[in-house]
């Protein structure tokens, strides 16, 4: 009986676990992040609401510039995260509130933000499900520390479901990272690309 009742137990907690991992890339970067339901080890939350990420983001030159479009010198971006999403209510819509804490080094500076920001998705009721997105995240300079002055990002993404918990990515991503070094601001975008990718949940 016991064995049942676990059995049981384990088959509703993968039902509703929305636990995440995904891989980025195009022909220059790398991405890679994981986000971590709560509800799975905190009962009192509602499950695919609550989420605590990170991410890893190996960028190149080759898709960074400054103000002058010259390419810049960066070091990989580590961030984490906490994400909180709702379904609209009679809606296919799901929109979502969050923040992160992200680091990295560009032309040998220190770079630190925490960022605020809103996400959406837009699910569409189709034979094989398909979602698109929007994301924008800003850090203004009270948010920033070290060399940063303030953080802007913005993606767009489209999600096919392919396969039960595995989904195809495409998207496209604007990491602006701007500096403020000895009373002159720098405007330099860490990274503007588009990407593929693959996203499962478990």
């Amino acid at each position: 009986m016991f064995k049942k009742l676990a059995i049981i137990a384990l088959g509703s907690i993968s039902a509703f676990a929305m636990h995440t991992a995904e891989i980025n890339i195009n022909d220059k970067d790398l991405e890679f992040a994981v986000n971590i339901d709560v509800a799975q080890h905190n009962h009192t939350v509602e499950p695919d609401t609550t989420f605590i990420g990170v991410k890893y983001l190996k960028g190149t030159k080759e898709n960074s510039e400054d103000e002058n479009g010259k390419q810049v010198n960066i070091n990989e971006l580590y961030e984490t995260s906490f994400l909180m999403k709702r379904d609209v209510p009679s809606s296919d819509i799901k929109l979502g509130i969050g923040m992160k804490l992200n680091y990295t080094r560009v032309g040998g500076e220190s770079y630190m933000s925490a960022p605020l920001g809103i996400e959406a998705d837009y699910k569409f009721a189709t034979h094989i499900p398909i979602t698109v997105g929007a994301k924008l995240y800003y850090a203004p300079s009270s948010l920033s520390f070290a060399k940063a002055n303030n953080f802007l990002e913005y993606r767009f993404e489209g999600a096919i479901n392919i396969i039960d918990r595995g989904s195809i990515i495409v998207g496209y991503r604007s990491l602006d990272t701007n500096f403020k070094i000895n009373a002159r601001e720098y405007d330099i975008s860490y990274n503007k690309s588009g990407y593929i990718g693959f996203r499962f949940a478990f």
